[in-house]
């Protein structure tokens, strides 16, 4: 039996620690907030009585069936698809862009293949290798679309001009030629019935795992134990040598409604002369249930200050200058294993944490039967 120390209390934490304590270790969680589930955390809304995601709307997809089967032992899934819409220029469309968004746009009716014979006569063929987020949109999309969906949209959300951001931001958004509004592509999708905070709840369930809320971890703790799994922000481990590594965050401006306040569970609002960049309507990430009144959250996206919840690395050149620092100082280190979204500084979906969660206990498993170290990093986080 090996004494385990994991720092943070998100899906990370809650998976590695579980997957150790079946295998027989001791385990101590610690966790600096006074719940569980990190930024997935979900909690009944006092006066409405709606499940509310209260760091943002969290839709579980994924074509793993590994990790499928894995967070179904926690939770009944229910059916849940989502469909975004988005407003933009006084008008409702359907995200992502698809083939009803293009002809409603556009006020055509073409069929797929003459949706993108026209796409490609509206984009910018001079650039050939698109370098920023600007370029990408106007390449494959063309001035008009770039200009209603994203152009604003981006400026709120990074705060700072797609021109300034890389190509890469904007491959993760797809243009469809039919008419599947589903935002994702996954095989699977689905909500939790008694939401993320039941799952992560049961995952630490169990006699050799202590739970510590409420509780920092300081480096100097790492000595107690056999190994640690650091998933807090990289750079505070080192207490910030390097300075601090930039986020996003988000605030939430809280309205309760009567009946239905917007019918969709997410819009998104991509003119940029309206302040915030969605709203959720959490009532409808429950479709199975009923309520008479209804939770909406207003998102507004700012940079991450000292106090802040991060929420979106930034990743531009003088962060990743940063992270190489923090990279080259993790591997120096004995007996501690940096994982998670703030652990390796990525942009990480809940089904690519739990994976990497998962892959990180096997391998600790794997190192402990054969003696081997266990590295700093089971993912690079430079890719």
């Amino acid at each position: 039996m090996k004494k385990i120390g994991i720092v943070g209390a998100g899906f990370s934490g809650a998976v590695i620690a579980h997957e150790l304590a079946q295998a027989g270790h001791a385990v101590d969680v610690f966790e600096t907030r006074s719940h569980v589930a990190g930024n997935c955390h979900t909690e009944r809304d006092g006066e409405t009585g709606v499940m509310v995601h209260v760091y943002g709307p969290h839709i579980f997809h994924t074509s793993s069936e590994r990790v499928w089967n894995y967070i179904r032992q926690f939770d009944e899934f229910m059916p849940f698809t989502n469909r975004v819409k988005a407003i933009a220029r006084g008008r409702v469309f359907s995200l992502p862009i698809n083939l009803l968004t293009i002809n409603q746009f556009f006020g055509k009716t073409f069929n797929p293949e003459q949706a993108q014979a026209f796409l490609e006569s509206v984009a910018d063929k001079s650039i050939d290798e698109p370098q920023t987020f600007e370029e990408q949109a106007l390449r494959f999309v063309g001035r008009d679309l770039y200009d209603a969906f994203f152009k604003g949209y981006t400026v709120k959300q990074w705060g700072m001009h797609p021109s300034e951001l890389p190509a890469s931001i904007l491959r993760r958004l797809p243009v469809r030629f039919n008419y599947d509004d589903n935002y994702y592509a996954s095989t699977y999708q689905g909500m939790p019935r008694r939401g993320y905070t039941h799952i992560v709840q049961r995952m630490l369930d169990h006699s050799d795992i202590a739970l510590h809320l409420g509780t920092g971890f300081a480096r100097s703790m790492a000595k107690e134990y056999d190994h640690v799994f650091y998933s807090g922000p990289i750079d505070a481990w080192f207490g910030y040598p390097e300075g601090r590594l930039g986020y996003r965050t988000l605030d939430f401006v809280t309205e309760r409604h009567t009946g239905d306040y917007q019918g969709n569970p997410v819009i998104n609002y991509c003119d940029q002369d309206i302040p915030w960049t969605r709203i959720s309507e959490h009532k409808h990430f429950s479709a199975w249930e009923t309520h008479e009144n209804t939770l909406i959250f207003k998102e507004y996206s700012r940079f991450c200050e000292e106090n802040d919840t991060p929420y979106y690395p930034i990743q531009l050149a003088q962060e990743k200058s940063q992270l190489k620092h923090y990279i080259a100082l993790a591997n120096h280190e004995r007996n501690v294993t940096f994982v998670g979204r703030l652990g390796t500084y990525r942009y990480l979906d809940m089904h690519v944490t739990i994976g990497e969660a998962l892959d990180a206990a096997q391998r600790f498993l794997a190192t402990r039967s054969h003696d081997a170290p266990m590295p700093a990093f089971v993912v690079n986080p430079l890719g």
